[in-house]
């Protein structure tokens, strides 16, 4: 049978894991190539760009889905897990799930459709209409690839040591162009004692400003108290400037406090924080590059004299 693409996966997908257990990734591509009949050549079929096998892309793009849907989980790295809304779903014994099946569920569609300012909503990175031109896909699925990785990250983050998430701060910051040196940063992070500041940090190599920082794993949303905390604390310092990370979120009233107060707090959220860790080339790793090429005019261009 021909490969199913990744809507075709997502049925069997939750199937495959409908026993409650936590099943390796690699075991459910696997047993779900087993369970389709798909023949080797099928199996080692790769992408266009050679860098990976079609099953296991199209398999991870619907997992993907189905856990933004909430229909799985990923109980640890590498690991998917049925949920239970996922067992109701199974209970409906529907005949196929798909993209437009999954927009029933209010996480599926503000995954695809964020919201934007005053409450608008942007069209969904991932769901490409026919009118788009090449360009404008390729800019859709860079944007999808680049939403999925910042959540694979964050999950990452997330679930790692303080000690560690501490270095990734300073790695962070350093790549920014803040801290000085890592020899600099990684002895002022974490070395405060002050229950409002994790590190005082250089603003560049000359030292000509300090920074204050507090960076904490909260899984929830931080609000003003603890921001008027730091504050409080930078005042000991004498400092005028800070950085507050979180892997949750910040209230609103966090938010309008900053923007009223006479010093410079920059809130870091989880979803910033993933995205700046992209950007600055932090706990990522290039997987593939594509050259997008068009004419020289100038080559081409002839002398009229």
């Amino acid at each position: 049978m021909p490969i199913p693409d990744y809507q075709g996966f997502m049925l069997p997908l939750l199937k495959f894991i409908a026993d409650d257990k936590e099943h390796n990734i690699r075991d459910v591509v696997a047993g779900l190539s087993d369970e389709l009949g798909l023949s080797e050549t099928e199996r080692l079929q790769m992408l266009p760009s050679g860098q990976q096998a079609v099953v296991p892309n199209r398999i991870g793009w619907s997992r993907t889905y189905l856990k933004k849907a909430g229909l799985l989980s990923s109980p640890r790295r590498g690991f998917v897990q049925i949920s239970d809304v996922g067992k109701e779903v199974l209970k409906e014994n529907p005949i196929k799930i798909d993209y437009h099946f999954l927009k029933r569920f209010p996480s599926f569609l503000e995954f695809v459709q964020p919201s934007v300012a005053d409450g608008d909503e942007s069209p969904a990175a991932t769901e490409v209409e026919d009118t788009q031109t090449p360009d404008e896909v390729l800019e859709s699925s860079y944007q999808s690839l680049r939403d999925a990785l910042a959540d694979d990250l964050l999950e990452q983050v997330k679930s790692c040591s303080p000690a560690f998430f501490e270095r990734l701060v300073v790695d962070l910051l350093v790549a920014m162009g803040y801290g000085g040196s890592l020899a600099d940063a990684g002895q002022a992070i974490g070395k405060t004692g002050d229950g409002g500041i994790d590190g005082i940090i250089k603003e560049d190599k000359l030292g000509l400003d300090v920074i204050c920082i507090q960076a904490k794993r909260w899984e929830g949303t931080v609000g003003r108290p603890v921001v008027q905390a730091f504050t409080g604390s930078m005042e000991g310092v004498r400092a005028r400037k800070g950085v507050l990370l979180t892997t949750g979120s910040f209230s609103k009233d966090a938010v309008e406090y900053v923007e009223r107060i006479e010093r410079k707090i920059v809130l870091i959220d989880g979803k910033r924080l993933a995205e700046l860790m992209i950007d600055y080339n932090i706990g990522v790793t290039t997987n593939r590059t594509y050259l997008i090429k068009k004419p020289d005019s100038d080559y081409f261009a002839e002398d009229e004299a």
